[in-house]
């Protein structure tokens, strides 16, 4: 069986002429999240994928939609510069900025909220004054990493869209959906003479307008939000788009994705393992009290509701001043954490649970690794990392979830699985078993694969 419906970008044209097609599905297999960009720019250099209007599909628990905070933008123009600059958080974008992606849809799990629900249309340029790449996107998750700037400010601009997405497990009671006793959504090509069907075929992807409503992800909240996709959200949904996406069944999900990816000439499916079951690998590091004194430390005061343009800007100034002194500070216990270089950290404004944190790190442990408290700080500003280690029923829901997606979608020119194992995003005793299903599913949906397991030649070299 090859399912999955047409292939992607069957039609579209790179500018050399046509887009070479591969014999079978490749589905490059890495560890850390980042080495997959690699395999794509590989894919674009052959002519399987065009060089610009890709739009990228991106299951994960996390966004990965940071930036290299100081790399010059022009680094993006060497690969292997570029690539020696990335990390697990801040892959995609450079790539948007290079101006190969234009879409970028993250599908996520219910336990992972960083992005507001909805569409987020911005630009990615660079920044005159720094010359680093910056964005004029408003979201938290941009203003708390200091990366927004005004459009005026940003040369060589690229625009984004970006569509965030919630994927609910599918529930025992819904698995007549995936057996087909529910009608699917048509399977839709990627061309544009295709337009006019899918212009009736759904309301498009609910406003991006939560910015500032953000749930919090309490557990027991997360798991009332999964609540959400139960038989009796099997009706249709309202065509006037009245209902948001995560009270809609997935079959609306796949109307919304099939029509974002009609505006690219390609896409790539990606998948980390972490979709399925998560980890906040720094809740393990460090106690309750030393992670809650971390959140005070690097909590990031945000706007106003209603921001000017300046309220935005000053918010950005004050993040970074504050994420310099952080970064200044543990550098400086780095080198002597003795009771002065405390004190002296201490005295300046919002630092004084340093100390208490520093006392509680150094009855735990000889020497602490202080670049790694700060590294851990970073990630407690105005929402905790994702945690939530799934059952093995929460795992296959969301397994049959993303199956019903990927019939009715598209076949990508190409598929991307990172572990993130290593580092204990996803839980090492279940990312065997889930990297299994996922390739299973694959299979199910694709036919014939052509899977590289890069991670296993990475780490034995």
């Amino acid at each position: 069986m090859n399912g999955g419906g047409p292939v992607a970008g069957s039609g579209a044209r790179s500018r050399g002429g046509c887009l070479r097609a591969y014999s079978a599905l490749p589905v490059w297999v890495v560890e850390d999240h980042q080495d997959v960009l690699p395999f794509i720019y590989r894919a674009i250099g052959s002519k399987h994928l065009p060089a610009s209007n890709i739009s990228f599909v991106h299951l994960d628990s996390h966004p990965d939609l940071l930036i290299p905070v100081n790399m010059p933008a022009d680094t993006v123009f060497d690969k292997e510069a570029l690539f020696s600059e990335l990390s697990i958080e801040n892959w995609i974008m450079p790539a948007v900025y290079a101006g190969h992606i234009s879409q970028v849809v993250w599908l996520h799990p219910p336990w992972a909220q960083q992005i507001s629900e909805g569409k987020h249309h911005f630009l990615i340029g660079k920044d005159i004054s720094t010359t680093t790449i910056r964005v004029t996107g408003t979201d938290h998750y941009f203003l708390s990493d200091g990366l927004y700037v005004p459009a005026d400010q940003l040369e060589n601009q690229k625009p984004l869209n970006l569509h965030v997405i919630l994927i609910n497990p599918t529930e025992a009671s819904n698995s007549r959906e995936e057996n087909g006793e529910v009608a699917s959504a048509k399977r839709l090509k990627l061309n544009t003479d295709d337009t006019a069907s899918t212009a009736s075929a759904s309301s498009s992807v609910a406003p991006g307008d939560l910015d500032h409503s953000t749930p919090s992800l309490k557990k027991k909240e997360v798991q009332n939000a999964s609540a959400l996709n139960k038989a009796e959200t099997l009706s249709e949904c309202s065509a006037s788009g009245s209902l948001r996406n995560s009270e809609c069944p997935i079959r609306e999900v796949v109307k919304d994705v099939c029509q974002i990816l009609q505006k690219g000439d390609a896409y790539v499916l990606d998948i980390d393992l972490d979709f399925f079951s998560v980890k906040n690998p720094f809740k393990e590091m460090y106690t309750q009290t030393e992670y809650e004194l971390l959140q005070e430390l690097y909590n990031f005061k945000k706007p106003h509701r209603n921001a000017t343009e300046e309220g935005l800007l000053d918010c950005v100034e004050n993040r970074v001043h504050q994420l310099e002194d952080l970064e200044a500070a543990f550098a400086d216990l780095c080198d002597s954490d003795d009771e002065e270089t405390l004190q002296k950290w201490a005295s300046y404004p919002g630092m004084k649970p340093l100390v208490q944190l520093v006392h509680s790190l150094k009855t735990r442990m000889e020497s602490p690794d202080y670049e790694m408290v700060h590294q851990a700080g970073l990630t407690c500003d105005y929402m905790e990392l994702p945690h939530h280690v799934s059952t093995e029923e929460e795992i296959e829901g969301l397994i049959q979830s993303i199956k019903v997606l990927l019939k009715d979608m598209p076949k990508p020119t190409l598929v991307t699985v990172a572990r993130s194992s290593l580092d204990d995003y996803c839980p090492s005793e279940q990312v065997d078993v889930i990297q299994e299903k996922v390739l299973s599913l694959l299979s199910s949906v694709y036919g014939t694969l052509d899977v590289h397991l890069d991670h296993l030649s990475t780490s034995s070299s």
